[in-house]
């Protein structure tokens, strides 16, 4: 197997055989240059542009994800503005209401006490109608008991409503 060499080297160096490798070595690196490098180097070449555009894409995708967490953040904030400001409509319109069922309320009631003094101001003068003609009816029974007369109405009334005015009278002196 080595005889070969060991023969070359008894001769001594021989320029042929080196020659003869020498141009095999160009042609086969000619060769694997042709058939092996350039599919090699074209497939080293797509790959890194490959990986070049997946950082490209990554990249792309990062400034997309950071610029739609930046807008969820401006949408979350302007939400919260939101909320605080309706919640702060509600809270006054809230107050209005109450106020505006306040005044009605003190408003009812006025009327109400409006409504009873006239109410009561009208039992009064019904109440003073009513003991005049009973005043007006006991004096004429007593009047006839007495002379044994009987007076007539006109008079009597003329009679009851002097007494009455002389009662009216000495209530305001007290």
């Amino acid at each position: 197997m080595f005889s070969p060499l060991v023969l070359a080297a008894e001769k001594g160096f021989d320029y042929g055989d080196m020659l003869f490798y020498m141009v095999a070595f160009v042609l086969l690196m000619w060769l694997v240059k042709i058939f092996a490098w350039k599919p090699v180097t074209k497939m080293m070449n797509d790959r890194a542009t490959k990986i070049a555009d997946d950082i490209d894409s990554a990249e792309k995708s990062r400034a997309d994800a950071e610029t739609l967490a930046a807008q969820r953040q401006d949408a979350l904030s302007n939400s919260h503005q939101e909320a605080a400001t309706i919640v702060a409509d509600a809270k006054d319109a809230g107050s209005k209401q109450r106020e505006q069922i306040i005044t009605n309320a003190q408003t009812d009631a006025q009327k109400l006490r409006e409504a009873a003094s006239a109410d009561i101001e009208q039992q009064r003068q019904d109440a003073l109608v009513s003991a005049r003609k009973d005043v007006a009816d006991l004096s004429i029974e007593i009047a006839s008991k007495i002379i044994h007369k009987q007076l007539n109405a006109d008079d009597q009334t003329a009679l009851i409503d002097s007494y009455i005015e002389g009662l009216g009278k000495d209530d305001q002196t007290r």
